[in-house]
């Protein structure tokens, strides 16, 4: 650390010490030659980390202002998200800020939700996201997951599916580690129904599916985007009819980011989607607790409340 900060090692062990005097609490636990953060410590360290991004960006903001430079807001994108979204939002053009250019990132739907937090990244499209009251979001898509199967097998028959009639099939499944919840909630309902797969194989990305199901009874279960993508060249798709396992993707801030900037985006972004409504306007974003989050579902293309 004093190295990093071109500082000798009595020098930050001094700042340390006035910082926790100065905080009435110990952020740091000296053991022989060991330091760890306390809790105090880590709470502490990532406000302060969030703090420091901001600060950062407000020079930078400023910066660009006053030489009329262009602003920069950083977005996030799960590859599983319907990418229709996020052509809309980077089409979206904002005559307050002509010169404002949107960097957009890949990343896991948890993974960009704290970076979200972090404040890495200023908003994201995400999937099922950790639910947090330091987040703000709207629902924009609901969709069940789908099933991706050979036209050849029998199951191509049904125009939907229920776990039970994927027992005895080998399943294709998305890495856990790409979303923690939902795989895990795809095994614990399957364990709940008592049914069981012949074999499971996993993917990292949707088409890395599509070489695992050249033997016959494979079947791949992924988010609609996802089955639009490899269900061809003889594959399939049908919807699973499991009310527990729906997909719901959500745009996602930080929501104590009180930024005009980034809430005229947002307000253009919903305008341009609720255009394609044939009905009610969208409420505003709520927090991301279980009793309390707005809802815009699509259907065939089309928003509805």
């Amino acid at each position: 650390a004093a190295k990093r900060l071109h500082l000798s090692q009595p020098a930050v062990t001094k700042h340390i010490a006035e910082l926790e005097e100065l905080l009435g609490i110990i952020l740091f636990v000296r053991e022989h030659h060991v330091v760890t953060l306390t809790e105090a410590g880590r709470g502490y360290v990532e406000e302060a980390r969030i703090g420091v991004l901001h600060a950062e960006r407000a020079v930078q903001a400023a910066r660009a202002a006053g030489r009329n430079a262009e602003l920069v807001l950083n977005i996030g994108r799960s590859p599983y998200t319907d990418p229709f979204f996020t052509s809309i939002l980077l089409a979206t053009r904002l005559p307050l800020y002509p010169r404002l250019r949107l960097n957009l990132s890949s990343g896991f739907s948890c993974d960009l939700a704290h970076d979200v937090l972090s404040g890495e990244l200023d908003l994201a499209f995400v999937i099922e996201p950790p639910l947090s009251d330091l987040l703000t979001g709207v629902t924009i898509d609901e969709s069940p997951f789908y099933v991706v199967m050979s036209k050849e097998d029998e199951l191509a028959d049904h125009p939907s599916l229920s776990l039970r009639q994927l027992a005895n099939k080998r399943w294709i499944l998305f890495q856990r580690q790409n979303h923690p919840p939902l795989y895990d909630l795809i095994q614990k309902l399957a364990e709940e129904q008592r049914v069981f797969a012949s074999g499971i194989q996993h993917f990292m990305v949707p088409e890395e599916a599509i070489p695992l199901m050249s033997d016959l009874g494979g079947v791949v279960l992924v988010g609609k985007s996802a089955a639009l993508r490899i269900a061809r060249d003889g594959l399939t798709m049908r919807p699973l009819d499991e009310a527990v396992l729906m997909m719901s993707t959500l745009l996602i801030a930080r929501a104590d980011n009180d930024s005009k900037l980034l809430s005229e985006l947002q307000r253009n972004f919903m305008r341009r989607i609720n255009s394609l409504s044939i009905d009610e306007q969208m409420s505003l974003p709520l927090p991301l607790d279980r009793n309390t989050r707005t809802s815009v579902i699509a259907q065939s293309g089309r928003l509805q409340r």
